[in-house]
């Protein structure tokens, strides 16, 4: 990198490349190829005897991806990272390079829809128990640990709920313990650093706002490079111990050569070398095209999510807006200290109609689009309870945020004008004129709002 710049407008254009050595390209180039030719038979062993590091197989890693992983772990403040083929798999993987089969972990209640039931479902039937509890009181997460507890896992700015994570007060109880917290960070890239915070690990489903256009499907795992495993080894003898699948190689020893990076290298070298999940070359390219323009888009997505929340909060036909900024007590608190330059691009409400009045809205939107994604330069709209958050019983929809008539917005970057009259009007539908008794006929719903 040309500049030691902390600065993330910076970041996202010069970290981890300036120019290709072969042609000298800006850009950076698309390695559409599965393998690496080898300098000699010795320089092979020891690629694969991780004696030096270099390219052997694109499953594994890959140059393009490369550059993307280097541009991440430096805006999360990291030392490494591993990009996957989706955020799904991030969360998996950053999970399973410290969890077997009778381990178990500690989630946060308040999750995307999706993870939750993998959390429960697909790893529990590996045999790794999540226990999920309520983070409005961080103390439930030490109530949960015992010996086997492997990490934490939370969502920053959790998908629908959107009451921000106490990412500080759990990574101190985790420390304490010898317990990491790996935040999913996908909601709120630029607007906070989860590792400034004390977590040891970040996620993020590429496929949202570091993407921004809604073409690729991707994630990414980023080590903080500040979790000591060995000063808990007997939590972590996934890293500790010799690993029979790699020569009996001890992870945090044989990873000291080359920086703090045990937990990001064994996940490279054991669980995508042997489960696969890549993202390919192509994929990781458009990533780097979102990435280099996600703060300013980061900016435009708060200004008009802000604007949104606060036209919500007004309409006569919404009983509850749910935005970090309109929240009050510790959740204003929470995000005040932890969302450092923006509220988010997500807006959640609900209708005093419940589940049919929401249907009613997304189905008579014209310009938001109704689909099961979050941080598209387009605006989004979708009814959780019939859609993302179906599989979950009642309770657990109840537990994540999700009610019957709850909407989720992700708002995009159109003018605030075009956004507010097509919202305006779907509701207009979705009271289809009849408002609850006492609740008087709003007057111009959009002068709630001044435009810009």
């Amino acid at each position: 990198m040309p500049t030691h710049s902390q600065n993330p407008e910076t970041i996202v254009l010069h970290a981890g490349y300036r120019a290709d050595s072969a042609t000298a390209a800006v850009a950076v180039p698309i390695y559409q190829t599965s393998s690496y030719q080898f300098e000699s038979t010795e320089q092979a062993g020891n690629l694969f005897a991780l004696k030096e590091l270099g390219n052997i197989y694109s499953r594994i890693m890959n140059p393009t991806q490369a550059v993307l992983e280097a541009r991440v772990a430096a805006l999360e403040g990291g030392v490494g990272a591993l990009a996957l083929a989706s955020g799904q798999a991030a969360s998996m993987f950053a999970v399973q390079n410290i969890c077997h089969a009778g381990d178990n972990f500690v989630s946060s209640t308040d999750i995307y829809g999706g993870t939750w039931n993998m959390f429960q479902h697909t790893m529990g039937s590996m045999g790794i128990e999540c226990r999920f509890v309520d983070p409005s009181d961080p103390e439930n997460f030490r109530r949960a640990t015992d010996a086997r507890t492997r990490c934490y896992y939370a969502e920053t700015l959790p998908n629908p709920k959107l009451a921000v994570f106490p990412i500080a007060e759990v990574a101190a109880i985790g420390r304490e313990l010898g317990v990491p917290l790996i935040m999913d960070n996908t909601a709120c890239p630029v607007l906070c650093q989860p590792i400034k915070h004390g977590a040891a690990i970040t996620v993020h489903s590429l496929t949202k706002f570091i993407g921004g256009h809604g073409t690729s499907i991707g994630g990414i795992i980023v080590d903080s490079g500040r979790f000591d495993w060995e000063a808990h080894a007997d939590r972590f003898p996934m890293l500790t111990t010799p690993d029979p699948s790699y020569h009996g190689a001890v992870w945090t020893e044989a990873a000291k050569p080359l920086g703090p990076i045990a937990y990001i290298l064994k996940a490279r070298v054991t669980l995508m070398r042997d489960i696969g999940a890549t993202l390919s070359p192509f994929n990781a390219f458009l990533f780097i095209q979102g990435l280099e323009s996600l703060p300013l888009r980061m900016r435009e997505h708060c200004r008009n999510a802000s604007a949104v929340a606060h036209y919500l909060s007004r309409h006569p036909g919404v009983t509850r807006t749910i935005y970090p900024e309109l929240m009050t007590g510790a959740a204003k608190q929470r995000a005040d200290r932890y969302l450092t330059s923006g509220y988010g691009g997500l807006v959640g409400f609900e209708l005093a109609g419940g589940r049919e009045a929401g249907r009613r809205f997304i189905d008579n939107l014209k310009m938001l689009y109704h689909v099961a994604n979050i941080g598209d330069a387009r605006s989004l709209a979708i009814h959780p309870a019939s859609t993302t958050h179906s599989q979950l019983t009642r309770e657990e929809q109840l537990q994540t945020g999700v009610t019957d008539g709850y909407v989720r917005l992700s708002i995009g970057l159109e003018h605030i004008d075009d956004i507010l009259a097509d919202i305006d009007q779907a509701l207009v539908a979705a009271m289809s004129g009849e408002l609850p008794a006492g609740v008087e006929q709003p007057d111009q719903a959009l002068e709630a709002v001044s435009s810009r």
